[in-house]
Formats: C-alpha cells, structure tokens, sequence
C-alpha cells in the first residue's frame, strides 16, 4: 500500500486499542492484498462493491478456508470503520468460503505419556504445560515470570485470544521444574543485565506507565531465545521469547518417535487436556473457563470423544450372541 500514512495510522490505532502484534501483522497483510488486487486503488475510493469482490476472489479463486476468509473480513472492516471512520460499511452478499466441519484429534492418556518421554529439556516442561493446563502454544511462549503463582499453585494467562485475561491450574508434577526453569532464566538475565542489555518487550502501556519494567526480572519471558535482537528505535538489545517453530518441530519429531499414526501436534495436546477433563467428570463449564472459550459450543466438540464410537451406536460386531 503506497500511502505509507494510511498504514501509519492502522498501527497506531490498533496499538491503542492493545491489539497483538500478530493481529496488526495479519490485518496490514490483507489491507496490502486488498490495495493490491484492486491495482493500487486508494481505500478511500472503494467500498462495500469492492471488499465483496475481494473477499469473493479469495473463496472462489484462492479457495481460502472460512477462518481466512472471515479474518480478511475483519481486516477491511477494521480499516474502513476504525481509520477511515466509514461506520455505514455493510458488507454481507459475498461469497462464503465453506467452513468443514472437524472433530479435533486426540491423544489417549497413553499416548500422551509417550509424546511427553520424547521430548527433552525444556522442551518437555513446554509440552508438559500444553497438556498439564490446558494452553495454547502462544500462551506458553509469552508466559512471563510473574504469571507463576506457585502458592496457589495457579498460572495466569494475560492479554490471551479475544483480549481476555484467564488462569488455569498449574500441576503439581511441574511445580519443581518450573522453579527450576526460573532460576535458569535468572541467571541468564543477570547475565544481560551485566552487559547492560536485559531487555524485554513490554506492551505500549506498560513500557510507558512503567519505564524501568523491561528490564525488571518478573517482566522477564519464562522461556527465553537463545540469542537478543536489537531494537532499531533505541538501539537496546532485547530478550524475545523462544520462537514456536522450535517447538512445533520437536513435538512433530516426538510424535514420529512414538509411532503413533494420528496428526498431532502441539494443539492435540490442548485438546486432550479438554478432553480427558471431560472423561473425569468435571463440569463442562468449568473447562471452558479453563480452556478461555467464549462460547460453550466450542467446549462441546470434546464431548464427541466421550461417546461410544458412531455417536454412542454399539457396532452388530460388539453384539453378544
């Protein structure tokens, strides 16, 4: 998008309104797209006949999946009623991407035990915690120290997806190796700190209302990279969190090992946290708080596994004679 102003303008409302940085990325993505398959034309030219071209192209044409569809929708719609203050935009006779009805994967208790003795080192603490408490992958990564409240025995998940702020249990069996982890991330902080770096990335409002807490060891990443990058603005070098395709690789990796023949990955394990939760008896409700879902229908989609195969339909094989 030439108008370097527009997307200026896109950063900085969404900034204010304490979006991610994965929101900003995802939405100045499809804006781009958007400008681009419209030749350059300036948004402010363009409208609902335009953005329903746009999002009808992506279902037709690039068979994108319903979930891509609608977050290319949020995208336009944010830009044209956000920063372009286009409140009277309706955009509804486009083109629907199908959106697949999936039944998730899920590990049995068994298989969850084998993936975990795969994995090594910090690696296992992270698996541990996907499964253990039910989190999603991101949410492990931007753990930071203050978010372990081992009295209570409890971690709190900050800013998590729909902006909302939940806590989840923290298992007894990871209590040590969390602590453990910590002091590990102390000392290396103390480290950077001896070479005048220890920075970490503070969302806006924090780094404004509190100057000093980039560099304070509670803001710190429980899990960090192994190398700083520096921030071009001030030239400080920062301690970002460890990148989740390392992550991603090593469960794929384990799952392989196990020889189990399902699609897992690291979102499997979240699911048979929910799953097996379900399997124990606990309320329904109570996992979707822990899982921070909006809706309970969400939640719902685990209790296929609780049902005897074919919709609790006893096979004519299974049948005493």
């Amino acid at each position: 998008m030439s108008n370097k102003k527009l997307l200026e303008q896109v950063s900085e409302i969404i900034k204010m309104k304490h979006y991610s940085i994965r929101t900003e990325k995802s939405y100045t993505y499809w804006m781009k797209k958007y400008y681009f398959f419209h030749n350059k034309k300036n948004p402010k030219d363009m409208g609902e006949k335009e953005i329903t071209e746009f999002l009808s192209f992506l279902a037709n044409v690039e068979n994108v999946s319903a979930s891509t569809q609608n977050q290319a929708l949020n995208a336009l719609i944010f830009l044209y009623k956000e920063v372009l203050h286009r409140d009277n935009i309706q955009v509804n006779n486009f083109i629907r991407a199908k959106t697949p009805k999936r039944i998730p994967v899920v590990l049995s208790k068994e298989e969850v035990e084998k993936v975990l003795s795969n994995l090594k080192g910090v690696y296992w603490l992270i698996g541990s915690l996907l499964y253990g408490s039910g989190l999603r992958l991101m949410e492990v990564l931007r753990l930071r120290v203050k978010d372990i409240d081992f009295a209570y025995r409890q971690i709190l998940i900050r800013d998590a997806k729909g902006a909302k702020d939940r806590r989840t249990m923290l298992p007894e069996k990871l209590v040590k190796h969390l602590k453990r982890q910590i002091q590990k991330r102390k000392i290396l902080h103390q480290e950077d700190l001896e070479e005048d770096q220890g920075y970490v990335y503070l969302p806006n409002a924090i780094a404004n209302k509190y100057t000093k807490a980039e560099r304070q060891f509670n803001w710190q990443y429980v899990f960090p990279a192994n190398r700083r990058v520096i921030y071009t603005k001030t030239q400080n070098e920062y301690r970002h969190h460890l990148h989740e395709s390392a992550v991603q690789r090593a469960i794929k990796q384990a799952v392989r090992k196990t020889g189990i023949t399902k699609e897992a990955g690291c979102h499997t394990l979240r699911h048979s946290f929910a799953t097996h939760l379900l399997q124990n008896g606990y309320d329904i409700r109570t996992v979707q708080e822990l899982l921070g879902h909006k809706d309970i229908r969400t939640t719902m989609i685990y209790t296929h596994v609780l049902n005897k195969g074919g919709l609790s339909v006893r096979s004519p094989l299974d049948n005493e004679e």
